[in-house]
């Protein structure tokens, strides 16, 4: 690989990197390329991207952003998982790792915050930003439903009344 190729890589890295919201570096030796494209296509679902990079390179661009140094991870073959979602890509490689034994976590980064294995496979089992906005929503319209069903209590209270007199009436 040339210089010049070199650059757009590390450039190229630095964008997707200062954008994603959370950061998963994994070993993935001996793990099959249908494995890894079945990888590829779960994290293209949840919105993110899976990269291999050469280790030099990824430091380089790792350098640049504001992303939690985790350089020291870069060690033997190693693959990028990354989402703007910060549980995405966490709850899709840790989901992956218990499938495959070949893909091993070595731990991420959300923004400015380094995460050891442990804290990827922590933060993949927290709800993700979607069910999280979709319980707010549920919050949000409960209390408004409650309301509406209190308001009409005292008119059905008085129908029931009103119809069990006039059955009473129509027996007798």
């Amino acid at each position: 690989m040339e210089r010049a190729e070199k650059r757009e890589v590390v450039a190229s890295l630095q964008e997707a990197l200062a954008g994603a919201g959370s950061i998963v570096v994994a070993h993935n030796t001996g793990l099959t390329v249908a494995a890894f494209t079945d990888l590829r296509v779960q994290v293209k679902k949840a919105g993110g991207k899976v990269k291999v990079a050469k280790n030099r390179l990824a430091k380089l661009a790792l350098k640049e952003t504001d992303v939690a140094d985790i350089s020291d991870l870069f060690t033997g073959p190693t693959v990028l998982a990354y989402a703007e979602d910060p549980v995405a890509a966490p709850k899709i490689a840790a989901a992956f790792a218990e499938k495959n034994q070949k893909f091993v976590i070595l731990g991420g980064a959300m923004g400015p915050t380094a995460l050891d294995a442990d804290g990827v496979k922590a933060l993949a089992t927290m709800p993700s930003l979607d069910e999280l906005r979709a319980k707010l929503a549920g919050l949000v319209k409960q209390p408004a439903t409650n309301i509406a069903s209190i308001l009409v209590q005292p008119g059905a209270g008085i129908a029931r009344v009103l119809a069990a007199h006039a059955d009473k009436g129509e027996a007798a």
